[in-house]
């Protein structure tokens, strides 16, 4: 095992303090990135420098530094990069669940992944913008490119509780509106809503044309349902506490959420967006391995 991947794993993870740290550990060492930036683009906002090259448009000369340096540089413009990703973070109280089998809950897996890529993007030079909702969008970052703005992206899902209900169809709705840019919508979230709506939700987002990856983060408590003893189980998001015999209910609990899995997958793939399951007990290696895979099918077709 390379020594990197110790950093892969979620026991790690949570001892580790601050999710910039947990960003860079992840993806240092383990990959060159999800997209190669072969030009930066121009809007109206200055980002940076750089030196002129053959066949650049003059138009963006900068020639008070002409006049100073005598050499040629270009000013470059943060939005317009030829890449931008918007990550959405589930903050509902159901991203709370944590069963013995995980070391972490489902909201700090979700940030691990989502800090890791977000960090692969910047690391790019490419535009990273972060949404966090649970009955509503509670943040909204803009994308950027600067380095620093990773900073930024982490102190607000650190400082995003886990609260409220999950609304998804009118939250992604109202997304759509506010990301102009067509770019790739990356979603982290349990899923726990009605599948319809999530669907209609997506379909608004297929509209405007971005590219979606839904990575929908489950505990496996949530899908092996490996209670024997009788239990009570404290319902999240509103949902009632009850008591009950586990065994009587295994095979029917499984059943439903399978079909549940099984129609938000076929709705992705109708939509052509990629799905990923991950498990809370999976390595982050696994994770990361899975949405490259997941986006490298997506651009060969």
């Amino acid at each position: 095992m390379e020594s990197y991947q110790k950093y892969f794993s979620p026991e790690t993870l949570a001892r580790l303090e601050g999710l910039e740290l947990q960003a860079r550990q992840i993806v240092e060492g383990f990959v060159a990135g999800l997209h190669q930036s072969p030009y930066h683009g121009f809007s109206i906002e200055f980002a940076e420098h750089r030196e002129y090259v053959s066949g650049d448009d003059l138009r963006y000369v900068d020639w008070k530094v002409f006049g100073k340096t005598d050499r040629f540089y270009l000013k470059q413009y943060e939005e317009e990069t030829n890449f931008s990703c918007h990550v959405l973070l589930d903050t509902s109280e159901s991203m709370l669940y944590k069963s013995e089998a995980a070391s972490v809950t489902k909201l700090q897996y979700a940030q691990f992944v989502a800090a890791a890529l977000s960090y692969l993007v910047l690391r790019q030079q490419d535009a990273v913008g972060l949404a966090t909702f649970d009955n509503g969008v509670k943040n909204f970052v803009r994308a950027s490119s600067q380095q620093s703005h990773l900073k930024q992206l982490c102190h607000v899902m650190e400082e995003s509780p886990a609260a409220g209900e999950s609304a998804m169809g009118p939250i992604f709705d109202d997304l759509a509106e506010r990301i102009k840019k067509r770019g790739l919508i990356l979603i982290i979230s349990d899923l726990f809503d009605n599948v319809e709506q999530i669907l209609m939700g997506l379909k608004h987002f297929r509209h405007k044309r971005h590219e979606v990856i839904i990575m929908q983060i489950i505990d496996p408590a949530e899908q092996d349902f490996p209670f024997r003893d009788p239990t009570l189980f404290k319902g999240l998001e509103n949902w009632p506490e009850m008591m009950t015999d586990p065994r009587s209910l295994k095979a029917a609990y499984q059943h439903e959420f399978e079909n549940f899995l099984t129609e938000l997958r076929r709705g992705c793939r109708d939509m052509r967006m990629d799905h990923v399951l991950l498990r809370t007990d999976t390595s982050l290696d696994i994770a990361l391995s899975s949405f490259l895979a997941s986006r490298a099918g997506r651009l060969r077709n």
